[in-house]
């Protein structure tokens, strides 16, 4: 690294997923994922704050679901772009907020593995993510203090993690992403060093979190489990349960759902263990298998692809592990996927590469990436015919598939004699009435020039950028008056104001100290793990649970990492015990 990169700091890539976040870079070539404060890559995508205000990020955070539900969040990114605000204890947080907070602590964890700082950063998005989503997950990167060079859609990132080491190949492959909560399809040729989206398709609200739901519907009803008789604290522990069993059922054929001393509004606390096979669940996750059908074959059809005529099928994303998934596109595909890369790291190294290409490191010469905007843009009009006119027809002006960035103009007409203004209203979506897309934003275009009805013409430009951001020009041809819109006011959507306020509040926040998180994540873990122990595993927790502490108060650095090893060790134990 030169001492100008040094001095400037670097570009990383962040994988900002549902569950697990993630941040990389390009080193010696070759994409590696950076540790985080736990010595972990994977970092949850969670937020908790504790009685004292003090806000914890990532594992601890997570940690801290089963026994404070109430002062944490998760799976936020299914809500980015909305007006939701999540309340923890005393404190409410937008998805946007929340985001912020992770990649906050991504930088972080960059900054201190590769020891230079970071203020740049290209982040992921499904690639079914909408404008408005976009614009929000841009926002979340300005509150975190990076400066976004570059929003990438999660499949194509891990295309170019695939063809990174395949340049010289020639090959038509389909990326499925079935994150923790959103499925992405993408087809793509690679063809002497270019990467060609060809087209995508997806589902931002299916995602390994659903088949946990599944899992927790299961649990519930064999136990005879009522919602209105589970506090907050045992919906946490009986999800953790059910992400547990979900897992291990990936490389085995029965599992457990194991959750001692489950506590239930006005009764006896209930000791939970309800044995499940994956021949059970799979027939219970048909439906959300049958789901992922949809997206895959409109995404071939859009690329004028047969499933035979796809030389490779790729798995990405941690939920793909299913060995449903698998099944499912071998059975379409008639081939065996891929998995030559961790499904859970290959998209942050995929926006590891598109940051060393912004970089023009050297290491990824003269690959070329093209993109595709996923959904169809347009506009309301007036249509009809012998006087009788029809209002909400939608008007596509860039169609989805087309290459970006690009830049589309329709022209339109004034519908009245002397017509003083129009409004425009975008539109996003692939009906052909505008109630049933949705809706971007609006605005007005007035001082239109007095003529009869269908002489005033005004052209409506859109532009999308390689960051799938949208902005909407009308032009009156007449005057040559010009009215822009760049959807500021979409929901969820933070004003600048907005934006400098929050960064405000965060430098007031009290973070756990970094430095002390390997120890506070291992403590809550256990913590966790406690409260669910009864008898002479209790006992043995409790015990090295005070030994911990009192290592901790010692401040001897020596005596607590071995300690805290040791509670780690006892903590798998444990776990391998309740299999």
């Amino acid at each position: 690294m030169t001492d100008e990169a040094r001095s400037q700091g670097i570009i990383v890539g962040i994988d900002l997923g549902t569950t697990y976040s993630l941040v990389a870079t390009l080193q010696n070539g070759s994409p590696v994922v950076l540790p985080n404060a736990v010595g972990e890559v994977l970092t949850p995508s969670a937020v908790s704050v504790d009685d004292d205000g003090q806000v914890w990020v990532g594992a601890a955070a997570l940690a801290r679901e089963s026994t404070h539900a109430a002062h944490t969040a998760t799976s936020f990114k299914r809500d980015m772009g909305t007006q939701r605000i999540y309340q923890l204890g005393q404190r409410g947080f937008s998805p946007q907020q929340l985001s912020a907070l992770v990649l906050k602590s991504l930088k972080a964890d960059a900054e201190t593995a590769l020891g230079v700082p970071v203020e740049e950063a290209v982040i992921t998005v499904p690639a079914y993510f909408d404008e408005s989503q976009r614009r929000a997950t841009r926002d979340a990167g300005e509150l975190s203090g990076l400066k976004v060079e570059r929003i990438i859609n999660e499949p194509t990132a891990a295309a170019m993690a695939y063809g990174l080491h395949a340049l010289d190949r020639e090959f038509t492959a389909v990326v499925l992403d079935l994150g923790g909560g959103t499925f992405d399809v993408t087809v793509m040729d690679v063809i002497e060093g270019v990467i060609e989206i060809r087209s995508s398709a997806g589902d931002t609200r299916l995602g390994g979190e659903d088949f946990v739901d599944i899992l927790m519907s299961l649990a519930k009803q064999k136990s005879a489990l009522r919602d209105d008789e589970l506090p907050p604290n045992s919906i946490g522990r009986l999800r953790a349960a059910c992400e547990l069993a979900k897992r291990r059922l990936t490389s085995q054929d029965d599992a457990k759902i194991v959750v001692p001393g489950l506590e239930r509004r006005g009764a006896k606390t209930l000791d939970l263990e309800i044995p499940v096979s994956r021949v059970e669940t799979e027939g219970l996750w048909l439906p959300l298998v049958e789901r992922l059908r949809v997206p895959i074959f409109k995404a071939l059809r859009d690329a004028g692809q047969r499933p035979e005529q796809v030389n490779e099928v790729l798995l990405v994303g941690g939920a793909t592990r299913m060995p449903c998934v698998a099944t499912l596109a071998a059975g379409i595909f008639g081939r065996l996927p891929s998995r030559s890369l961790p499904p859970d790291e290959a998209v942050a190294m995929g926006a590891a590469v598109q940051a060393a290409l912004k970089s023009r490191d050297a290491a990824v010469g003269d690959m070329v990436v093209t993109d595709i905007a996923p959904f169809t843009m347009g506009i309301s009009v007036v249509s009809g015919m012998n006087d009788r006119m029809v209002e909400g027809i939608y008007l596509p002006v860039l169609e989805r598939g087309t290459t970006i960035p690009a830049s589309r103009v329709k022209t339109v007409h004034t519908v009245n004699p002397n017509q003083k203004l129009v409004e425009v209203e975008v539109y996003q979506g692939e009906h052909s009435l505008c109630r049933d897309n949705r809706l971007l934003g609006k605005f007005k275009v007035d001082r239109l020039p007095p003529k009869s009805a269908g002489e005033v013409a005004i052209d409506v430009r859109f532009t999308y950028d390689i960051n799938g951001l949208l902005e909407v020009e009308a032009t009156v041809l007449d005057t040559k008056e010009k009215k822009s819109i760049l959807l500021e006011n979409a929901p969820g959507r933070m004003s600048a104001g907005q934006i400098a306020e929050a960064r405000r509040g965060f430098e007031r926040l009290k973070f756990h100290p970094r430095d002390a998180l390997p120890n506070a994540t291992a403590l809550e873990r256990a913590e966790t793990c406690y409260v669910g122990l009864t008898g002479a595993q209790r006992e043995e927790l409790g015990q090295a649970m005070a030994a911990f502490r009192a290592a901790l108060d010692s401040q001897e650095s020596k005596l607590i990492e071995q300690m805290r090893g040791e509670i780690l060790n006892l903590l798998e134990r444990l776990r391998q015990s309740s299999a």
